[in-house]
């Protein structure tokens, strides 16, 4: 769930996921730069594993009727971090 400041929260598909961020699939536009609040979960070992954190958005583009953005994490927690890299390995 994506939460910009300003607008009602909206849910997003993830296509891709990297250690530095993530590309979802949005109903609606949202502007470059703007900094945003995004919550996911990764399977790690079995284990769903919540991840909440700050965003910025670097590009967002229309692509096949959704609009395809990309997010560059902003100071993921410690616990954030190692659960992504279990997630990524």
């Amino acid at each position: 769930m994506l939460a910009v400041e300003g607008s009602a929260p909206m849910m997003g598909r993830t296509t891709d996921i990297s250690a530095q961020g993530v590309s979802i699939n949005l109903p609606n536009p949202v502007p470059a730069g703007q900094a945003a609040q995004l919550r996911f979960d990764l399977l790690v070992d079995g284990n769903i594993v919540p991840i909440n954190t700050r965003v910025k958005v670097t590009h967002c583009i229309l692509s096949h009727g959704e609009f395809k953005a990309g997010f560059q994490f902003l100071n993921l927690d410690l616990g954030a971090m190692t659960s992504l890299a279990r997630f990524l390995r």
